[in-house]
């Protein structure tokens, strides 16, 4: 399977949302591709894993696994443009992730991203 498909499922399987738009859960799928075919794979995928469940445009994370600051994200000083939004970055942060690492992010994007904040 796609590298893209199993980090966009890590990346579900950790969303700290009781439920989310269904355009919301694409913008988190599209920190990881932006091909719209593998967007819904990964979609189909988790609902298929039982790791989401979709109905009426609302995407319902089933896993209680959540990203740990202190432990699943690590930050980066250098040059970076934040996956999310574009921005120029002075530090990096990165969600490691089963699947393999995700970023990198700015410091409000990555609590976006995981759902920590709206």
């Amino acid at each position: 399977m796609d590298d893209r498909v199993e980090l966009g499922l890590a990346l579900l399987e950790r969303l700290e949302h009781e439920s989310l738009s269904l355009a919301a859960a694409v913008d988190r799928i599209e920190t990881v591709t932006s091909d719209p075919t593998v967007t819904r794979t990964i979609l189909d995928e988790a609902e298929l894993r039982g790791i989401i469940e979709r109905e009426d445009g609302i995407v319902r994370p089933k896993s209680r696994l959540y990203v740990r600051y202190e432990q699943d994200v690590v930050t980066r000083e250098g040059e970076f443009s934040c996956r999310r939004c574009g921005s120029g970055l002075s530090t990096g942060h990165f969600i490691k992730l089963e699947a393999g690492e995700l970023g990198p992010f700015g410091s409000s994007c990555i609590r976006k991203v995981t759902g920590r904040e709206e």
